[in-house]
């Protein structure tokens, strides 16, 4: 497949990064320097993964907007002895740089959460608060990476990392029943939902599939598909939001004493969603669309603070249910069951896993 290769340059001209996803676990590039400029400097390039709070403003009085959850730096220049294994896209890069050229890779601890950006609403501006991984070629004065920076002599690049969905097992999805009785009657109503598959892709139709047995004498009126979106902020406190992001009702009837199976198809697409501040996405990149954010995947052992941001998603099936006599709807009941609902990207025909911005 078509490997795409993205470039910055420093403010000054002195260096720039070239970067590309070279596997699932590993991040490569080159930086290319101009050896006159930079001959009793250090050049570094850093990975680092991030929270961003969203609130540029509070660095103004002196706290910080964002915290690292993991760094790593390499030496390029003067050789440290970083030998990275060299991929033909490395080649052909080392070939036109010349000597300015020093290739590098990144290895990908495999905690690290995914890139994970929370929609600001309409009006507002700045950074979105979310997790992000940037990576930052500089030049320093001393063989200290931690030093104060001149952004002059900084070329730095966001890059989205992402996770595939595992393997289809085969499993069934999901199933959730209820019964439920109502005053004055002495039979129930029924209520079985199920998905066909444990894991649906961003943009793929789910299918809910419905039975339902009216043993009473009242109507369902309507039936309504919920899908929610939960999002657990860790990292700094134990914020919890929860949006809808589909309600769709259905115009199918239930009549007394009968019952009902049908398949109903529910899309679940940020596109229906654009004004709703708060939204979890898939991590934002600059003049670029994204999606819904995937559902986070923990593994065992794993710390969930580090995650930074948690998502998950349900869908709802609500029947309506009248009351029938002379109150009609006004006395309407409603009968609900949830079901988890698992959203992510499928694999892609090669490996890669983490996009850089143009």
């Amino acid at each position: 497949s078509l490997l795409r290769l993205y470039k910055k340059t420093s403010g000054n001209g002195t260096v720039s990064e070239n970067l590309f996803p070279c596997s699932c676990e590993q991040f490569c590039g080159m930086i290319a320097h101009w050896l006159m400029f930079i001959l009793f400097s250090t050049v570094f390039v850093k990975l680092a993964c991030a929270f961003h709070y969203g609130r540029e403003d509070l660095d103004v009085i002196g706290l910080s907007f964002r915290k690292d959850i993991w760094v790593k730096h390499i030496q390029l220049y003067p050789d440290a002895g970083h030998k990275p294994n060299l991929t033909p896209m490395h080649g052909c890069l080392l070939k036109k740089a010349g000597e300015q050229g020093r290739a590098f890779t990144f290895d990908i601890a495999t905690n690290l959460p995914c890139s994970v950006t929370l929609q600001p609403g309409p009006d507002n501006a700045g950074k979105a608060c979310g997790v992000d991984f940037e990576v930052k070629t500089y030049i320093a004065t001393e063989t200290d990476p931690e030093e104060e920076l001149d952004r002059k002599d900084t070329a730095r690049m966001t890059v989205r990392k992402i996770q595939f969905a595992p393997d289809a097992t085969g499993a069934p999805g999901p199933k959730a029943d209820i019964c439920k009785s109502f005053m004055m009657s002495d039979k129930p109503v029924h209520l079985q939902a199920s998905l066909e598959k444990e894991i649906y892709y961003h943009g793929d139709p789910i299918n809910v599939n419905i039975k339902v047995k009216n043993e009473t004498s009242r109507t369902v009126t309507k039936i309504k598909i919920i899908v929610e979106q939960t999002t657990d902020v860790v990292l700094y406190s134990a914020d919890k939001y929860t949006k809808t992001v589909l309600a769709q009702d259905f115009g199918e009837t239930i009549d007394a004493h009968s019952t009902f199976n049908k398949s109903l198809a529910v899309t679940p697409l940020l596109a229906e969603n654009k004004k709703k501040r708060g939204l979890a996405l898939d991590g934002r990149l600059k003049d670029e669309d994204t999606n819904l954010a995937s559902n986070t995947i923990i593994r065992p052992g794993m710390d969930k603070e580090v995650l930074g941001i948690l998502v998950s998603y349900k869908i709802k099936v609500n029947l309506m249910v009248s009351s029938g006599g002379l109150l009609g709807g006004l006395t309407a009941s409603d009968i609900q069951v949830e079901l988890p609902l698992i959203l992510m990207h499928p694999k892609p025909q090669g490996k890669l896993i983490v996009l850089p911005n143009k």
